[in-house]
Formats: C-alpha cells, sequence, structure tokens
C-alpha cells in the first residue's frame, strides 16, 4: 500500500457542465403537490426555481476556484483513496484537528471556517486558538473513491482517519465532526488509539434514560418530540438508504433534478430557517453542496453508508474528553444526562439559541467560537 500523499487540482470538465445543463432543460416534471406546504416534500416551483438557476446562473468554477485555493490532496488507504482538503495554520505551535462532514453535506459545509479556525489572529482571535484542519470527504463522498466492497463503514472510517492524520505527521490531534461526521468522530474516542486527545461533536447521540423518560426536564419533552416528529415525518430518507441504497442512486445519478430536489429539501427540513431555506443558506451555497454530489456521481456511493453503519450510529461509549455543542433545530437533540451515559467524559457543554443541523455551514462564527471555547477546555 503506498503512503503518497498526492495533491489533487478540482477539475470538472467542460462537457459534464453541458451535460448538465442539457440534463436540467430536459427534466420530466411531475405535477405540482396537492398542498401548499412543504409537507409532501420540496415543491415542485421552488425545485424548478433552484434548477433554473443551477442551468443558467449558478457559478461551478467560482466554488470550484475557491477549493482550490485550500490545499487538496488524496492518499490510499485499505485500497482506496481518500481525498481531503489539508490547511496548516500559519501558528506553529496550532493544534490539528480533523473535521468530518455528513450526509446530505460535504467539505463545502466547512469552507467559511477555515480562516478563523487556522488563522484565528487575522479573525478576533488569539493565537492559542489556532488550529491546522484536516478536512476529508467519507469515502464514497466528493473526491474520495467509492468503496467496492463491505465493510467500510463507521469504524472502518475512524481508523481511516488515525492512519491519515498519523500519516500528516500529526500523532496528537482532535476531532469535530456531526451528522455521520459527529457518528465517526464517536468511534475515533471510542478507539482511542492512542493518538486523539480529545473530541466534539455538534451531535451526540445516545438515547434516554428509564430515570430520564419518567422525570424528563422540559429540554428531553423538546427533544423527545422532535425525535417523535423525525421518526414519523422526517426518516424516509434514512430507511431507503439503510435498506435499499442501489435502487435509489440510478435516478440520482441520472436525474440532475432529482438529485437536487433530494438534497435541497433537506436544506429546508434541517436548518434553523424562518420556512426557506435560504434564509439559513444561499442558493449558491446549496448548490456548490449538490454540485459536488452530481458531478462526483456520488449518489449511490453516498447512499450506502446508511446500508453499512446506520445500526451503529449511536452505540459503544467514549472515555476520551468530550466536548458537545447542542444547536437548537438540529434533528436529534441530546440531554446531558442522555449524553453521559454514553460520553463518560463530557468536559465541556453548550446549548445555543439558534442553528441548525448544518452548524459550521449555517453559523459559521457561532461554530468557531464553539470550538474555539471546547478546545480551551478540553
Amino acid at each position: 500500500m503506498s503512503e503518497e500523499i498526492r495533491p489533487l487540482t478540482i477539475d470538472v470538465p467542460d462537457a459534464a457542465l453541458d451535460d448538465l445543463r442539457d440534463r436540467l432543460a430536459r427534466t420530466r416534471w411531475p405535477e405540482a403537490e396537492p398542498v401548499d406546504d412543504w409537507s409532501q416534500g420540496i415543491p415542485l416551483t421552488y425545485t424548478q426555481e433552484l434548477c433554473e438557476y443551477w442551468a443558467t446562473g449558478y457559478d461551478w468554477r467560482r466554488f470550484e476556484s475557491a477549493l482550490n485555493t485550500h490545499g487538496n490532496f488524496v492518499t490510499e488507504i485499505d485500497g482506496l483513496d481518500i481525498h481531503f482538503l489539508h490547511i496548516r495554520s500559519p501558528h506553529a505551535d496550532a493544534t490539528p484537528m480533523i473535521l468530518t462532514h455528513g450526509w446530505p453535506g460535504s467539505v463545502a459545509e466547512f469552507m467559511g471556517v477555515i480562516g478563523p479556525l487556522t488563522n484565528p489572529t487575522a479573525h478576533g482571535g488569539a493565537a492559542e486558538d489556532a488550529f491546522h484542519l484536516v478536512i476529508p470527504s467519507l469515502p464514497g463522498y466528493g473526491w474520495s473513491a467509492k468503496p467496492t466492497t463491505p465493510g467500510m463503514g463507521v469504524a472502518w472510517i475512524a481508523t481511516a482517519w488515525n492512519t491519515l492524520m498519523v500519516r500528516l505527521g500529526y500523532d496528537r490531534y482532535v476531532a469535530q465532526g456531526g451528522d455521520w461526521g459527529g457518528a465517526v468522530t464517536t468511534y475515533i474516542g471510542m478507539q482511542n488509539l492512542g493518538n486523539v486527545r480529545a473530541i466534539h461533536t455538534n451531535m451526540p447521540v445516545a438515547g434516554p434514560s428509564p430515570e430520564s423518560l419518567a422525570e424528563p426536564t422540559p429540554q428531553e419533552v423538546d427533544a423527545l418530540e422532535a425525535l417523535g416528529h423525525y421518526d414519523k415525518w422526517d426518516s424516509g430518507y434514512s430507511k431507503q438508504q439503510s435498506t435499499r441504497p442501489q435502487t435509489l442512486g440510478y435516478a440520482l445519478v441520472d436525474s440532475a433534478a432529482g438529485q437536487c430536489a433530494w438534497i435541497a429539501e433537506k436544506m429546508w427540513a434541517w436548518t434553523d430557517n424562518d420556512g426557506h431555506p435560504e434564509s439559513a443558506l444561499s442558493k449558491d451555497q446549496i448548490l456548490d453542496n449538490i454540485s459536488i454530489y452530481w458531478f462526483t456521481a456520488t449518489g449511490a456511493s453516498s447512499a450506502r453508508l446508511y446500508w453499512e453503519s446506520f445500526a451503529d450510529f449511536g452505540s459503544g461509549t467514549v472515555e476520551v474528553p468530550t466536548g458537545c455543542s447542542i444547536y437548537p433545530k438540529e434533528i436529534i437533540r441530546c440531554s446531558r444526562r442522555w449524553a453521559e451515559q454514553r460520553y463518560a467524559n463530557i468536559v465541556y457543554w453548550n446549548e445555543l439559541d439558534k442553528g441548525g443541523h448544518f452548524a459550521a455551514w449555517e453559523q459559521p462564527a457561532l461554530f468557531v467560537d464553539e470550538l474555539r471555547a471546547a478546545f480551551r477546555v478540553l
């Protein structure tokens, strides 16, 4: 196995851009939903508006250039190429940190926090708040290779991320993530292979204790209601992706409008917005992320992580120092006493008053403040 670190330039061919516009122009649309809200899914008018902008107004080259201003690299781990951004801080003593995205996210989630985290003195922070950042694409996501055999779920990814950090020369590091990134980060803490110093997650996952169910706090009542809503109205995507990702994948990889709708609906459902996703994220931000899935044809391969690991999302105990930031519109919100059953050494806990599932993307300044505060303690 080669341990070479290979530079990568993101360069989507012009033919792929032309193909996207052609497919969008030839979309066969369904009829409009017979309701006046999002209760049956993303509305036809908004999907058409987003796809029209994707075809005629959106500038992929702008985002591609922004990606390429950071260091993109690929390295092989257990036969699989892993793509990652690697941005070293100008402060030599910065803390190495690996940031992991989830679904339906990507490295695009972290674009707004790279500068403040790596160069805090230029963004209102102190030199001791600096981080060297490693931001990988999950296997089967973005420019990471697509696994061709089963077994590369969150446990494998956690081990691979440890290998990656050590390979980059970071014998001691911290880890952060939400969604699948939170599951991977939790597994890094559970495995504790001798290199991770501490972890932070904006989506700790732990079930309620019998005591808390008997006498729940107001926050726990709210969390249980949110979990009930998720189970009844918001979890269909996970059932499909965890049971039949291949069947779904044919539509997502072939239909640009379908891939757009599948992801954009979550920008409404999972962000802290005023009823419209663009009050939390701009059209360009939404399409930056969707474009990664489209141009890399990862609709099926990204979904397979659910087939691999959905049952393992909330299992195991973490002993390493842990920080948790709880955002009010997170899809699964944990109380501290629930979390303490799984994370045995919580040394930072904060509940915020705004923000949703895509913490770094929606609220970059708050996210940066949380990581600075958490890792000062951790």
